[in-house]
C-alpha cells in the first residue's frame, strides 16, 4: 500500500488536471475507468472524520417536498443549464453556487439577464457538478428541532467533492455529523436516497453493494442513528441503470404518492421497475397505513426511438422540489408536454418548469442530480391522511391532523369551501388527544369540498399544508355509493319562488319538535338562523335574503335526527 502522503499528491494531481479540464470534458456521474483504478486505495487511506458520533436522539430526515430555505449547486459544468436552474430557483428560495471565481459566474448569469439577488455564491474548491451525491443530507435533531448536516462517504474519488458538506456546515454554522468512520462508516450517494419525512428511507441495492463489509442490519443502524430512518427499503438495481441510483425512476411527490417513470410495456428497465414496484406496494404502506398511490410518468427514448442500453436514462422524475416550484427535466420531445401536465395536475398550486437538459442527461444525471435543497430552520410538521371521498349523508365531517413544532403550536386553522374561486371560511381547530380537530359543516351530496391547513408556533412562524394552499389545497367529494346511517325519514320542504330576487317563501313540515333553520353561502358561511318552535304545523316562513349578492345559497332544516337540504338561487 502506498503511504498517505504519497496517496494524497497523487490525489492532488488527479484534481486539479479534472478541474482544468472540466469545462470541455466534465466528470461523468459514473466513475471513469482511472477513478476505478485508485477507488479502493482512496477508500483505504480517506481520513478519518472529525464529528463521527451521531445525534444524541434519533433525528428526522425531511422529505424533499417540505419547506426549504435554500438549493445548493456546484458551478463546475453545464453553465447554461444551471444558469436557466438559478434562474427559476432564485425567486423561490435563496440559491447557493459553489464556484471558484465568483465574478465569472456573476457575468455569465448578468449575461443571461438573471438577476442577482436572491443568490449567494460560496468559493470553494470542487471536482465535479454532481452535488446531489455528495452534498450534505439536511435533518432535524430531536432536541428543539435543530437543522444540522450529515454526511457520508461519497462514492466517487473525488476528494474535493467529499469536503463539500464540511464547507457549508461551517458556512451555515449547523452541526454536522460524519457517517465516515468505522464502525459506523457508510459509502453512498445521495442520488439513490428518498426520504418521506416520517423515517421511512428508499433506495436501490447499490446501498448494499458498496458496503459489502457491512451486513444490512449494520446498515440500517447506521441510518437510523444519523438520519433517524427506522424503515429502510431497498429494491433490486436495475440492470440497464448504469448508476443505480433511485432518482432516475422514482420520486415521492409527498409522503403517500410515488412519481414512477414508465417505459413501454417489456422494454428496458421497464420490467424491473413494475417488478420492484408491485412489491413495494404489496408489503409496505405509508405513513398512514394505507396503501401508496402511484403516478406514472413516461420514460423518454432518444431520437431514433431507443432506450437504454441503446440511448440515455432521460427521465421525467429526476426534479426538484422548491418550495411553491418543481423544475422538471425536459428533452426537445414530444412527451415533454405531457410529463409537464402529469406534474401539474398530480401537483395542483405549484408552479411547473421544464428546463431542457438533454445535453446533460448523456452524463446519467438530469436536474435533480446537480442540486442540492438545504431543508428550512424552524419547522413546523403535519401529518394528514385526507380521504378521497367521504358518505354522501353526513351531518358534519370531523378532519384532523396532527400538528408539531418544537416551539409549540399557538393556533391551528382549518380553512375549507366548496368553491375556491370564493375563498375559505376558517374554522379554528382545537386540541384533543394529541390531534389537531375541526368540523366542515355537512354539505349537498354533490359538493366538492376543499380545504388546507394553517398554523402558527410558539416563534410566531406560519406554515401550511398543503405547502403551497391556498392555490393548492385538498380536495375529497361525497360518495353516494357508500353505505351510511341515513335520517329516519327527510324533512321535505319547499321554496318558493327559485330562482329569485332574495325574498322567498318555504313551507315548513311539522317535525313535533324544534327546528333550526340555517341558510348558509356556497361555500359554507352561514347568513341566516332561526329556531322554529315545536308547536308549529305546517307554517309559512318568509326569508328576506335580498341584501346578498347573486350566487347559490342552500338552506337546511334540521330537527333531532331528521334534515332537509335545498339549493336556492338568488339572481
Amino acid at each position: 500500500m502506498k503511504s498517505y502522503h504519497y496517496l494524497l499528491i497523487a490525489i492532488l494531481h488527479f484534481v486539479l488536471f479534472s478541474q482544468m479540464v472540466a469545462a470541455q470534458d466534465p466528470l461523468p456521474k459514473w466513475m471513469t475507468a482511472a477513478e476505478k483504478e485508485i477507488f479502493q486505495q482512496y477508500l483505504d487511506e480517506l481520513p478519518a472524520g472529525k464529528q463521527v458520533t451521531p445525534p444524541a436522539s434519533l433525528p428526522r430526515t425531511p422529505g424533499e417536498y417540505e419547506e426549504v430555505q435554500g438549493m445548493v449547486v456546484t458551478w463546475a459544468a453545464y453553465s447554461a443549464e444551471l444558469r436557466e436552474i438559478v434562474r427559476h430557483a432564485r425567486t423561490a428560495t435563496t440559491v447557493y453556487i459553489i464556484c471558484t471565481n465568483p465574478s465569472q459566474v456573476q457575468s455569465y448569469l448578468s449575461s443571461g439577464n438573471v438577476p442577482l439577488d436572491n443568490i449567494v455564491f460560496i468559493q470553494a474548491a470542487f471536482n465535479s457538478v454532481w452535488i446531489r451525491d455528495y452534498g450534505p443530507q439536511s435533518i432535524y435533531l430531536a432536541d428543539g428541532d435543530q437543522l444540522a448536516f450529515v454526511d457520508w462517504v461519497y462514492n466517487r474519488p473525488r476528494p474535493s467533492d467529499n469536503l463539500i458538506p464540511g464547507v457549508l456546515a461551517n458556512y451555515f454554522s449547523l452541526p454536522f455529523f460524519q457517517i465516515t468512520t468505522n464502525p459506523n462508516r457508510l459509502t453512498a450517494t445521495g442520488g439513490n436516497f428518498i426520504f418521506d419525512g416520517f423515517g421511512s428511507g428508499f433506495s436501490s441495492e447499490l446501498i448494499l453493494t458498496e458496503n459489502s463489509n457491512l451486513t444490512e442490519p449494520q446498515i440500517d443502524n447506521i441510518m437510523l442513528n444519523y438520519l433517524g430512518i427506522d424503515r429502510y427499503i431497498k429494491m433490486p438495481e436495475l440492470p440497464y441503470d448504469n448508476i443505480s441510483h433511485i432518482d432516475m425512476h422514482m420520486k415521492l411527490l409527498n409522503e403517500e404518492t410515488f412519481l414512477v417513470g414508465q417505459f413501454p410495456t417489456g422494454v428496458s428497465d421497464g420490467p424491473y421497475i413494475e417488478s420492484n414496484l408491485q412489491n413495494l406496494l404489496n408489503t409496505h404502506m405509508s405513513v398512514y397505513d394505507r396503501p401508496y398511490k402511484v403516478v406514472r410518468i413516461p420514460m423518454v427514448p432518444s431520437s431514433s426511438g431507443n432506450y437504454p442500453p441503446n440511448a440515455s436514462y432521460r427521465t421525467y422524475t429526476n426534479s426538484i422540489i422548491l418550495n411553491n416550484l418543481v423544475l422538471v427535466p425536459t428533452y426537445g420531445h414530444y412527451l415533454d408536454t405531457q410529463a409537464l401536465q402529469i406534474y401539474q395536475e398530480a401537483m395542483p398550486g405549484y408552479e411547473i418548469a421544464g428546463i431542457n437538459m438533454d445535453n446533460v442527461i448523456s452524463a446519467s444525471g438530469a436536474i435533480h442530480c446537480i442540486v442540492r435543497e438545504i431543508a428550512a430552520e424552524d419547522p413546523i410538521l403535519f401529518a394528514h391522511a385526507s380521504p378521497d371521498t367521504i358518505p354522501a349523508w353526513q351531518e358534519s365531517f370531523e378532519v384532523k391532523a396532527s400538528i408539531t413544532s418544537h416551539s409549540g403550536i399557538e393556533t391551528a386553522t382549518l380553512y375549507w369551501t366548496i368553491d375556491p374561486a370564493q375563498g375559505f371560511l376558517a374554522e379554528e381547530m382545537i386540541f384533543e388527544n394529541d390531534t389537531f380537530r375541526a368540523w366542515i359543516p355537512g354539505q349537498d351530496y354533490s359538493a366538492q369540498i376543499a380545504y388546507y391547513f394553517s398554523a402558527t408556533n410558539g416563534n410566531g412562524k406560519t406554515s401550511t399544508k398543503p405547502l403551497v394552499a391556498p392555490e393548492g389545497y385538498y380536495s375529497i367529494m361525497y360518495n353516494s355509493e357508500v353505505s351510511v346511517s341515513l335520517p329516519t325519514r327527510d324533512l321535505r320542504f319547499k321554496v318558493y319562488p327559485n330562482p329569485s330576487e332574495g325574498l322567498m317563501t318555504l313551507t315548513m313540515p311539522a317535525t313535533g319538535a324544534e327546528t333550526e333553520l340555517i341558510v348558509t353561502t356556497s361555500h359554507g358561511q352561514v347568513i341566516y338562523r332561526k329556531i322554529i318552535a315545536s308547536s308549529a304545523t305546517d307554517p309559512m316562513l318568509n326569508i328576506d335574503l335580498r341584501n346578498q349578492p347573486a350566487g347559490i345559497y342552500f338552506i337546511r332544516l334540521t330537527s333531532g335526527k331528521e334534515t332537509g337540504l335545498e339549493k336556492v338561487i338568488i339572481r
